[in-house]
């Protein structure tokens, strides 16, 4: 009989209560497959954009959702030797591409899999996964950010914001970043070289007088609206704007053609290199996961609501489910 684990399985398309906690079979392992003790997972956009029906027609129903994994490996396939039993490793599960992390236990290819940085928790490494692999495809691959340029990060203080920072800083890379006036001195500790109030600044306006009417060399778009189409205007000749964010309303980029604008629309893939170069950051000190409240895995409905209310919430970072544990620790309200 197969063994079996708990997991929270959306059932439909909805609210946060469209999650039920089910008792639900351990899949089987391939030959280069692991099978992984889940102990922490993480919060991401993606998640609730899923359970309220965006990806409908890639999420067949019920599914096990979540893009996040830290934990210790339990069993290896037979073609695997790069792991073995008892390896702490984590990563992010095939996105649209079968069960994910809200579970007690997973199975993923071995390919996606990396080793857990020695210097982080579980919750830490869960933190990290995702969005760690989009700021390396968007910054690295993507934007080829080199030493003593500039860069844009909207939304300094979101769960890829306050990644993104620190991994340009590392680049040897000047960083501006919007947030809220009562979140400059956090950004500033992660590495922010100059902080835009967006609520009572236009960006455009302060990143000229930042740069001296040159503009940045990079803009990254966490957050959507209209970023990409009023991003150029505080962009420097030939720059580069890279946006993570799904975009349905049609956008009019002519301020991008005369400043010979690059756009780069980032949907992340996976893979064991994303997570190496991540590693070898977070072991040398220069990253770190910021966690701005941790739920067990009965209360991810709560944790999604968190997450897409994060402005009525002092949210900072990444909203991570202690999946192993009942840990909770919750941001404060604004007024």
């Amino acid at each position: 009989m197969a063994e079996s684990m708990k997991a929270v399985v959306l059932t439909r398309f909805g609210g946060a209560d469209a999650f039920e906690v089910r008792d639900v079979a351990v899949p089987e392992v391939g030959p280069r497959q692991v099978r992984v003790r889940v102990h922490a997972t993480a919060i991401n956009p993606l998640d609730y954009q899923i359970r309220r029906g965006d990806y409908a027609d890639q999420v067949p129903l019920p599914a096990i959702t979540g893009h996040d994994i830290s934990g210790v490996i339990e069993e290896v396939g037979s073609h695997v030797t790069e792991f073995r039993v008892g390896d702490a490793v984590y990563y992010t599960p095939r996105i649209f591409g079968g069960p994910g992390s809200y579970a007690e236990q997973h199975v993923a290819d071995v390919d996606l899999v990396g080793r857990k940085p020695e210097n982080l928790s579980h919750l830490e490494a869960a933190s990290l996964t995702l969005v760690g692999g989009t700021v390396w495809e968007a910054l690295v691959t993507r934007a080829q950010l080199t030493v003593g340029e500039t860069i844009l990060i909207h939304g300094g203080t979101g769960g890829v914001g306050t990644i993104a920072i620190q991994v340009a800083k590392a680049m040897g890379v000047r960083v501006i970043t919007t947030a809220r006036a009562r979140d400059h001195e956090f950004v500033r500790s992660l590495g922010a070289d100059a902080a835009i109030d967006f609520a009572a600044t236009d960006y455009v306006d302060a990143v000229a007088e930042m740069t001296r009417g040159e503009g940045v060399d990079v803009v990254l778009d966490t957050i959507g609206g209209d970023t990409l189409t009023r991003s150029p205007l505080a962009l420097a000749d030939s720059g580069r704007v890279v946006s993570i964010v799904d975009i349905a309303q049609p956008q009019n980029l002519i301020d991008a053609w005369d400043k010979n604008a690059a756009y780069h629309l980032v949907f992340t893939r996976q893979n064991r290199g994303k997570l190496d170069a991540l590693t070898n950051l977070v072991e040398r000190g220069l990253v770190k996961p910021i966690i701005g409240a941790t739920l067990p895995l009965a209360r991810v409905g709560e944790a999604h609501e968190l997450l897409e209310n994060r402005r009525s919430y002092a949210l900072r970072g990444k909203v991570a489910i202690d999946v192993a544990g009942e840990s909770v620790a919750l941001p404060p309200r604004t007024s």
